[in-house]
């Protein structure tokens, strides 16, 4: 199977099944509901996942949390702790109506501390750290290698790390370097205690940590956002690399999903939760649209988008309404997906498939073999639709909204159609 490496910028081969492959998704900082944007490294993560374990391939994925942070102690000033641990249940309990599953493992930056603290200590011994004020620096200059990943080494002024404590940048040795544990302020009302003081641990070294905790020194993957390339996993490399560890070998980077055709991101204002595009449009018809999108491309969230995806489930419903044809081949499903995990092609492919047994195979690779279970609405339903369709009929058009509408409150949905009885009640997600 071939896959992206953005830090190869070309397409690299992973090892022959059974591999091992071991797979670390940056997940969240949860300071807010998820939006929808946050969701997809979690989904691109179970979906590759399923699919290399139904190749042979033993995998391992982790999906941490980051509940630790300086928005985090912004948004409940006082109470940062107890609102981390709902706001990371939100995200559990978000993802988990998606139906996928979850991780191997989602370890908390809370959680990580003392292997946080060590490896702060080991990057001072190596003298690629230094400590100043109560906190402690990255040495960027003594790691060669810096900026490679996002292609940033060649452009010094592209490489500065914007520090969240923008007051202690005169203690730096370097515009570049970046901050490993931050001492406490009066403000915030968590912390550890350190050799450099009370304080807490910045964002990049916890993901250094997590992943080697629950990885091992080197494993095949490392995702997330394309967002996160600059500065953060720039940052990770240099502090695990430096460290003495091989770290991550291929970096996969999803692309972003837009709304209003800019990103969405709660620094823009511009979003949509999970929760609520769960509530509305339902876990398949979600999953439909992430399917139909590659995973290094731009997705955009739009009416239109969601509504093409809510047909596209709807026409797989409809072929397990039929009887089962054979046909269609489960190697052209394998083509598209070993070459760069290609979604939209394998969604192509088995478009055109009648084949009841190999496709409900193919959408349980997704989450969405449920499309398969053609269910029958109650008895009392069909009733109300039978009416709707005979004061219609009549020219009582009120009449018929209203009890649209009460078979849509009882999670059904009538459709019209040109054959009899001109109608049919189907689930409403």
């Amino acid at each position: 199977m071939r896959l992206y490496n953005t830090a190869t910028r070309a397409l690299d081969e992973l090892p022959a099944p059974p591999g091992p492959i071991r797979m670390y998704v940056c997940g969240p900082t949860v300071y807010g509901r998820a939006h929808v944007g946050n969701a997809r490294p979690f989904v691109i993560g179970k979906w590759l996942q399923a699919w290399l374990r139904s190749r042979g391939y033993e995998t391992t994925f982790v999906h941490n949390i980051t509940d630790i942070n300086d928005k985090i102690y912004a948004a409940a000033p006082g109470h940062s702790g107890e609102f981390a641990e709902q706001a990371s249940q939100w995200y559990i309990e978000d993802t988990g109506d998606l139906g996928l599953g979850r991780p191997d493992h989602e370890p908390k930056a809370t959680e990580t501390i003392p292997e946080i603290i060590a490896l702060i200590q080991e990057l001072i011994e190596r003298d690629l750290a230094y400590e100043a004020g109560g906190d402690v620096y990255y040495r960027v200059a003594r790691f060669p290698d810096y900026g490679r990943l996002s292609g940033r080494h060649e452009d010094e002024s592209a490489m500065r790390n914007p520090s969240e404590e923008e007051e202690q940048n005169a203690l730096k040795e370097d515009p570049r370097d970046f901050a490993l544990w931050k001492a406490h302020k009066e403000a915030e009302d968590t912390w550890w205690d350190s050799p450099w003081g009370r304080g807490r641990p910045g964002w990049h070294i916890e993901c250094s940590a997590m992943a080697e905790k629950h990885l091992g020194p080197v494993f095949e993957i490392h995702g997330g956002g394309l967002d996160l390339v600059f500065p953060h996993h720039e940052n990770e490399i240099a502090q695990s690399r430096g460290a003495g560890r091989e770290f991550a070998r291929l970096w996969m980077h999803n692309g972003m999903l837009r709304f209003g055709g800019e990103k969405m991101s709660k620094s823009l204002g511009n979003v949509v939760s999970l929760r609520y595009a769960l509530d509305e449009w339902g876990r398949k018809t979600l999953l439909m649209l992430f399917l139909g999108a590659h995973w290094r491309k731009p997705m955009d969230y739009t009416e239109e988008t969601l509504a093409a995806a809510k047909a596209r489930a709807d026409r797989f419903r409809e072929i397990f309404r039929n009887p089962s044809e054979p046909g269609g081949s489960w190697e052209q499903l394998v083509v598209a997906l070993e070459d760069d995990f290609n979604t939209p092609e394998a969604l192509a492919v088995i478009h055109e498939w009648r084949d009841h047994e190999l496709l409900r195979r193919a959408l349980d690779l997704f989450g969405l073999a449920s499309l398969a279970q053609t269910e029958t609405a109650p008895p009392e339903l069909e009733e109300l639709a039978r009416q709707r369709a005979e004061v219609r009929a009549n020219g009582d058009f009120d009449e018929a909204d209203r009890l649209r509408q009460e078979i849509e409150e009882a999670g059904w949905e009538v459709r019209d159609m040109t054959a009899e009885p001109g109608y049919r009640v189907v689930p409403k997600r």
